[in-house]
């Protein structure tokens, strides 16, 4: 930390670098009350300023030119980033239709919000600090729960147990709305992916053992239905090398008596009936069951 001395010996570009990198080091954007608290005085960051060093986001908020623009406009209107947006950011799974940015903010603060964003006006489970640009985890879920439907909210909250961005005790003491209860009670913290949890909410009913991920024959299987009937699902990588590496699992898989269903991800997302219907005909012709 420099000292009085060392900061009055300073010259007016070497304030300028300092105020800049005291704001990268705070993520980027922050409060000039933060940077003050962090000896950078409001004149070193007018020096910033005029030189631009840094760039004024509104009043009271600056940011290095090449911050996040994301957390940029979210000082920019007072909000958070939050719901499905922070959930992406913070590398959980989405569903990939979600488009328009998710924003929230204390329902007391008051103010509009830019057309193009979705506003969660709720009152935080976590406080949020004056200086926090994006929610923590527990606000994050919270609002997940609110806004997205069951399936895709599910796999949101099992997506952050999974990665143990959260534990179940830790959210059982919160105050959750009965929504976010419903999904705790139900989510389990095994689920490697969205399409692992969208499968066995969607297969539960058959009333068969779902197993995912297992070994068979030297690879991995996206999904064992009973004893014999494997689902397999193709993803944008499925080409060249190893879409004949699929092959010839397939083959060697049928081989030992195993009958084997392979659907692309889009499939999965965008055309499940399809994809159930063949389930359901498998089953019925008891290709799930052992060889007798």
């Amino acid at each position: 930390m420099p000292t009085a001395g060392k900061l009055a010996g300073m010259t007016g570009e070497d304030r300028a670098e300092r105020a800049l990198l005291t704001t990268r080091a705070l993520g980027g954007v922050a409060r000039v009350s933060t940077l003050r608290d962090n000896h950078v005085s409001r004149h070193d960051v007018g020096l910033a300023l005029g030189v631009g060093a840094l760039d004024r986001v509104r009043q009271g908020w600056v940011a290095d030119p090449s911050a996040d623009r994301m957390l940029v406009e979210a000082a920019r209107h007072g909000v958070v980033l939050s719901c499905v947006t922070q959930a992406k950011r913070m590398g959980l799974w989405v569903h990939d239709e979600e488009s328009e940015p998710h924003w929230a903010a204390d329902p007391r603060s008051g103010g509009g919000k830019p057309e193009h964003v979705h506003m969660h006006w709720a009152r935080p489970l976590i406080p949020r600090h004056p200086d926090a640009l994006e929610d923590p985890i527990e606000n994050v879920l919270a609002l997940v729960a609110d806004c997205q439907p069951h399936e895709q909210a599910l796999a949101t909250w099992e997506s952050a147990m999974n990665q143990k961005l959260v534990s179940r005790e830790a959210l059982t003491r919160l105050p959750l709305k009965r929504v976010a209860r419903d999904l705790l009670a139900e989510a389990i913290p095994f689920a490697d992916s969205g399409l692992e949890t969208y499968l066995r909410t969607r297969l539960h009913w058959l009333g068969l053992p779902l197993r995912f991920q297992i070994w068979i024959a030297g690879h991995r299987t996206d999904l064992l239905i009973g004893d014999r009937l494997i689902l397999q699902i193709d993803g944008a990588t499925h080409t060249g090398t190893q879409r004949n590496e699929d092959i010839r699992h397939d083959a060697e898989l049928r081989l030992m008596g195993y009958h084997v269903i392979r659907v692309g991800y889009r499939q999965i997302m965008d055309e499940w009936h399809v994809v159930q219907d063949l389930i359901m005909r498998a089953v019925a012709q008891g290709l799930h069951l052992a060889q007798r």
